[in-house]
C-alpha cells in the first residue's frame, strides 16, 4: 500500500501554521504599538495645537493599511492552512473505509472542507439494484496523483472520501513458456 500521509505532514502543517499565526501577531503588535504611541502623542498636544490633523490622518492610515493586511492574510492564507491541519486531523482520528473498485476518471479540481482537491471516479457496484454507479474520491491536490489507469482495479483506504491509501492491483496473467 502507498500512503499518501505521515506523521511529518501533520508536524509540517502545524508549524506552517504557527508561522502564520506568528505573522498575524507580530503584525498586530506593530499596529497596536503605532496606534498607543499616536493616541499617546495626541493627548499630551495642547488643546486646538495644529498637530492634530496629521496625528488623526496617520492614525487613520494605519489602521486602514492594517485591515487591508487582515483581510487576505488571515482570510487567505490561514483559513487554508487551518483547513488543511482540520483535514489531517480527521485522518488520524476518523473512521477509515476500504474498496477495491476500478479506476473510472479525473473530474476537475473542487474544494472539500476548505482544501484543493482532484477528484477521482471508481465505478463501484451497487448491490440493491444491480447497477454501476460512480463514487468520487479526492485526492489532496497538495500531493501528486496517483498513477491510476482507466479499468484497473485499485485497493483504497479513505476517510470521509478522501484517499489516504491505495494499492493498484495487478493482473494475474500466467505467461506459458515454451
Amino acid at each position: 500500500m502507498t500512503k499518501l500521509y505521515s506523521d511529518a505532514d501533520l508536524w509540517d502543517a502545524y508549524m506552517q501554521r504557527r508561522r502564520i499565526l506568528g505573522g498575524f501577531f507580530g503584525a498586530t503588535g506593530i499596529y497596536l504599538a503605532g496606534f498607543l504611541a499616536l493616541l499617546i502623542y495626541y493627548i499630551m498636544l495642547p488643546f486646538e495645537d495644529p498637530n492634530q490633523g496629521w496625528v488623526v490622518a496617520v492614525a487613520c492610515v494605519l489602521t486602514a493599511v492594517y485591515i487591508l493586511f487582515l483581510f487576505p492574510y488571515m482570510g487567505i492564507c490561514f483559513k487554508r492552512i487551518n483547513c488543511y491541519c482540520k483535514m489531517l486531523k480527521f485522518i488520524s482520528v476518523g473512521l477509515k473505509e476500504y474498496s477495491v473498485a476500478p479506476f473510472a476518471g479525473i473530474e476537475d479540481w473542487t474544494t472539500r472542507d476548505g482544501v484543493d482537491v482532484n477528484v477521482a471516479t471508481f465505478r463501484v457496484r451497487n448491490i440493491k439494484r444491480d447497477e454501476e454507479m460512480i463514487r468520487q474520491i479526492y485526492v489532496d491536490g497538495e500531493k501528486d496523483f496517483p498513477p491510476f489507469e482507466e479499468g484497473v482495479p485499485v485497493r483504497i483506504i479513505s476517510q470521509g472520501n478522501l484517499l489516504i491509501e491505495y494499492e493498484i492491483e495487478k493482473e494475474n496473467t500466467q505467461c506459458e513458456q515454451s
